[in-house]
């Protein structure tokens, strides 16, 4: 498997934030946003945006002083007994929060062993989970997460995929030819999201954008019921810009 691109905006972000996290976890005394700007070379108003969204996290802290220190959702992370269970915790925590601030159920997803697995969720009440009547694994090419994670994935990848799972038709939008999706696949920017309406379950509308940590590929997605479809794009524009926490919880 090769994997062909990924959300730049959200991985560079990522990036920058474990570089200030590392620069903070040595000084234990302290750093002030000053020598965290020296020390990237981050623009002041990138640092900035950077910073208040590891606060919000619990990664960092700051003290009386002004200076930045290492949060208690780092300290637990570094010192927990069972860091497996102290990252999903984290993870969890960081989905219900999206969830709730988009208002709609939210899906991690990753591409194991060449087949499609829905890792984690955070749904509610009033924000239902897709119900899945069709299994993911072969349901790729009509769901908005499979479309999310072949669209980061090399030609011969995506083909190899197809051509183990059918596919089928699940309701009257869903795409059947293959040469169809490939070339949506590789007209789809990695840095807009990817929409399903309607083409895996009828009532029921989803958007996924990638959070591809290292050589791993994921996705994180979104879904609402189809009376809430006026909300979808915009819905899917707030994912995008908040999939960096989510993609950090994955990457530290």
């Amino acid at each position: 498997m090769a994997v062909q691109r990924e959300s730049t905006t959200a991985h560079q972000l990522v990036q920058n934030a474990l570089r200030v996290l590392e620069i903070v976890a040595r000084r234990g005394t302290g750093v002030t946003e000053d020598e965290l700007a020296r020390r990237t070379a981050l623009p002041a108003t990138q640092l900035a945006g950077l910073l208040r969204m590891l606060r919000r996290e619990g990664y960092v802290e700051q003290i009386t002083d002004g200076a930045y220190v290492t949060g208690a959702s780092l300290t637990r992370l570094g010192s927990a007994h069972d860091r497996a269970l102290a990252l999903r915790d984290k993870l969890r925590h960081t989905l219900g929060g999206l969830r709730d601030s988009i208002g709609a159920a939210v899906y991690v997803s990753r591409y194991v062993d060449g087949e499609i697995r829905v890792t984690d969720f955070a749904d509610g009440p009033h924000t239902p989970k897709v119900n899945e009547w069709v299994d993911f694994r072969v349901s790729a090419h009509a769901s908005a997460v499979g479309k999310s994670l072949l669209g980061q994935l090399d030609l011969d990848a995506r083909r190899d995929h197809l051509s183990r799972h059918k596919m089928a038709r699940l309701t009257s939008r869903t795409i059947t030819s293959e040469r169809v999706l490939l070339n949506n696949l590789d007209a789809q920017a990695a840095t807009v999201p990817v929409l399903d309406l309607q083409e895996y379950a009828v009532g029921t509308v989803c958007a996924a954008v990638p959070i591809t940590a290292g050589a791993t590929v994921g996705s994180l997605a979104l879904s609402l019921p189809v009376e809430h479809a006026h909300r979808l794009r915009e819905a899917a524009e707030t994912l995008n810009r908040k999939a960096a926490p989510v993609l950090l919880s994955l990457a530290i």
